[in-house]
């Protein structure tokens, strides 16, 4: 067996010890000093054999709820006495990894020869950042609400359904208490389309919006126009990024409490 055929199988030791949440396994085979950076702070990183098996009981935790931690790529190569190894993982609840399939957890390992067996000397862990700039994000919840108010007066019913979420829970201005799923949303935009002998023109003049990582929320008064008659409504909407697009989770409509 070479040295690169001993670090995979080393690897792959470690990988299945942190999917049991084996604690001698996680820690065999690796130095003393060792360095991990990891998802979670600190910024600096995790120094030392002892502080690193802290880091652990929380994930096992987390694991034990039904997550994956499995080796999808490994990739190794091998000096004399110095090697590094990267890999991708599938890490993740079964919810997680249904919204987001090919979401990764990206891997680099150092190894050194201590006294003639490989050692890892530093760990590396990290997700790509999907989230974007903050300007990014509000600039995309902007543009979902500009297709809605261009498919309203298209009267294009799909078209206003593709950013609603199929888990969807919407505050009516009348009707029941709720309404649950895209299909309920839809059937009241669709009788809100029908009962206009004209078009209907949508638009929020004083939108405003917050967004942080896969959240986002917007809020402003709606100006609908059908018939010849205005309306205005005030409006809060929620937004969660699904799979990189952004889908509308809630909805609450309200108009003002007559005086009196």
């Amino acid at each position: 067996m070479d040295d690169e055929q001993r670090i995979r199988e080393l690897i792959e030791r470690w990988a299945a010890a942190v999917h049991t949440g084996d604690m001698a396994g996680v820690l065999a085979d690796h130095a003393p000093d060792i360095v991990m950076f990891d998802v979670p702070p600190p910024e600096d990183g995790v120094r030392g054999i002892a502080d690193y098996e802290e880091t652990w009981p929380g994930f096992f935790d987390w694991q034990a709820s039904g997550a994956s931690f499995e080796i999808v790529s490994l990739e190794v190569t091998a000096g004399t006495d110095v090697a590094f190894a990267h890999a991708l993982l599938r890490c993740g609840t079964q919810a997680e990894l249904e919204r987001a399939p090919d979401r990764r957890l990206r891997l680099t390992l150092g190894l050194r020869r201590d006294d003639g067996r490989w050692v890892v000397a530093h760990e590396h862990h990290s997700f790509a950042d999907h989230s974007g700039a903050e300007e990014t994000s509000v600039d995309e919840v902007r543009a979902v609400h500009q297709q809605w108010f261009e498919q309203t007066a298209a009267e294009d019913l799909d078209g206003m359904m593709a950013n609603i979420a199929p888990d969807v829970v919407s505050y009516e201005h009348a009707g029941p208490l709720s309404y649950e799923g895209v299909d309920a949303v839809r059937e009241v935009c669709r009788t809100g389309l029908e009962s206009s002998a004209g078009p209907i023109t949508f638009d929020v003049p004083d939108l405003r919006v917050r967004a942080d990582g896969d959240l986002a929320v917007a809020w402003g008064i709606d100006r609908v126009v059908a018939d010849g008659a205005e309306v205005r409504s005030r409006a809060t909407r929620v937004f969660e990024r699904r799979e990189g697009e952004w889908q509308m989770v809630h909805q609450h409509l309200s108009f003002p409490a007559a005086d009196g």
